[in-house]
């Protein structure tokens, strides 16, 4: 990331150096792939998990019930896997837009907003959105404000990140359940993960601009309180029930800052 920007002739050195370049300057490094990509890897697993089901399903049904079905458990073990692939690649894609505003998301605290980012982007409910999004503007206010990080290390991220993989995954798994219709699942399959990934690179986007602003500008913060970025409810009913996962919550659990 360093070389691209030293390629355009800006002035930086290590990785740091970008917080302090133009917006403008991050955006011409930043390019177009960054849209797409994601969401097209994410696409064809999806696709491909929707295939193993339906392609079982559709067998069966051309012979006459002759081929075997898929069982559950092979069902189960695709959307499972699809999962995965999606957490994996929300990870990746969130810490790909990281790096671009100048943070390193090896770092504890840098896994731990990249996982709220995520967070907000898998949230399956109006209200468990709202909840991701107000954690990431509490994240981002004590980031800003140079809160004290002496509790968070790798062990504590690695032990709140299991959850969470566990939480979104079930999640995801609930969302994917259209991937086991015959053959439209394989649509459904790329179109749900596509969807999911451009939405989960879009608030990466929001939520590093945002933070990348804040530490060029900190004035803004005493302007009153941040509010976090809303959700309108939409009342559709079709909306999955969804508690939401919090990253705070569990940060406190484990015995960092509590800032909620």
């Amino acid at each position: 990331m360093v070389e691209l920007h030293q390629k355009r002739g800006h002035e930086v050195t290590k990785l740091s150096d970008l917080r302090r370049l133009d917006l403008e300057q991050i955006h011409v490094v930043r390019g177009r792939s960054l849209s797409w990509y994601y969401p097209a890897t994410a696409a064809v697993s999806g696709m491909g998990a929707g295939l193993v089901i339906s392609g079982g399903e559709l067998a069966t049904a051309v012979s006459g019930g002759a081929a075997a079905a898929p069982s559950g458990g092979a069902i189960v073990g695709a959307l499972a896997g699809d999962a995965a692939i999606v957490i994996g690649l929300a990870s990746r894609a969130v810490g790909h837009v990281s790096l671009l505003y100048g943070y390193d998301p090896e770092e504890p605290v840098e896994k731990l907003f990249v996982l709220s980012v995520v967070n907000a982007g898998t949230a399956a409910s109006v209200g468990a959105q709202n909840a991701a999004f107000a954690d990431i503007s509490r994240l981002t206010q004590a980031l800003v404000r140079g809160k004290a990080w002496k509790v968070l290390n790798d062990s504590v991220v690695a032990r709140i990140a299991g959850r969470f993989a566990e939480a979104v995954g079930h999640t995801l798994t609930k969302k994917g359940l259209g991937k086991v219709v015959p053959v439209a699942g394989i649509l459904v399959g790329g179109t749900l993960n596509w969807t999911t990934l451009e939405g989960i690179v879009d608030t990466a986007e929001m939520a590093y601009r945002r933070r990348f602003l804040l530490e060029k500008y900190p004035q803004l913060l005493d302007e009153g309180p941040i509010e976090a970025f809303v959700v309108e409810d939409t009342d559709d009913p079709n909306d999955i029930v969804d508690d939401g996962f919090s990253m705070l919550d569990e940060l406190a659990v484990e015995g960092g800052p509590d800032l909620r």
